[in-house]
């Protein structure tokens, strides 16, 4: 199942990786939208390969990108691509290899697939719900840590500068990564147990993560514990928890001290 979409959704993230690929590190345009949220000419080239590709190949399938004018029109669709370009912004105009292309696959509000690509370390992920994820194509599973001390936990450069882990220090090892989504890779993958943030997240910054995550054998919901439903009017969700699932619930109850 997904077969189609998935070839065309990693064949359009390598595409894109190129494009982003090539402004690493050389000249591009940047511009504000807004604190810690720059854009480059990277997010909107990579916005237009992604765009040319999946809704070229699906044009029945609805759209939200960072990066494109949203449509109500998608709210009506059964399935929809929910994409980031360029996870990760900031680090890419800082020089720091940890940025990722993010392409999510909705059908009916759940996340059923999942490519997140980064094309400085050439790391590819990828996963359908159900049938399970690869990075570069061996197969990932989630960590099999199954108690909160000691877990690894990645986690925003921003929020460990803030000092909003140090209460936790004790418990488990903070490790600061870059885009939102390529820290839920980093989980699937196994290179952690966690990754947690009581603060809003979009869901261009979450969907593709949360495929990979979830067919990784792992868990992911909000900061109160509930699935995500994608493709909502109001793309913002409410905090983010990727686990292996077995601390998850310990995650939560983090986040609520």
């Amino acid at each position: 199942m997904y077969e189609r979409e998935l070839e065309v959704a990693v064949n359009a993230a390598k595409q894109a990786g190129e494009v982003v690929r090539g402004y690493f590190k050389d000249e591009y345009t940047v511009k504000d939208k807004g604190e810690d949220n720059p854009l480059t000419d990277a997010d909107l080239g990579s916005n237009d390969v992604l765009e040319r590709h999946l809704r070229g190949s699906f044009p029945d399938y609805g759209w939200l990108s960072e990066e494109t004018v949203d449509s109500p029109e998608r709210l009506g669709r059964r399935m929809a691509w929910i994409i980031d370009p360029l996870d990760g912004t900031k680090e890419f105009t800082l020089g720091i290899p940890e940025f990722v292309v993010s392409i999510g696959l909705v059908v009916e509000g759940r996340a059923v697939l999942g490519v997140l690509y980064n094309p400085i370390k050439e790391e590819l992920f990828s996963g359908v719900v159900g049938q399970g994820a690869v990075l570069n194509g061996d197969p990932i599973r989630v960590s099999a840590h199954t108690d909160l001390m000691g877990a690894r936990i990645v986690c925003s450069r921003t929020e460990m500068k803030k000092g909003m882990f140090e209460k936790f220090l004790d418990r488990v090892v903070p490790v600061p990564v870059g885009s939102v989504a390529y820290k839920f890779g980093m989980v699937a993958a196994g290179r952690a147990e966690a990754t947690f943030t009581p603060q809003p997240r979009n869901e261009w910054d979450i969907c593709g993560g949360c495929a990979i995550v979830e067919a990784a054998g792992g868990r992911t919901s909000n900061r109160h514990g509930e699935p995500y439903m994608f493709n909502r009017k109001d793309p913002l969700h409410d905090g983010v928890a990727a686990t292996n699932g077995s601390v998850h619930q310990a995650i939560l109850g983090l986040m609520e001290t």
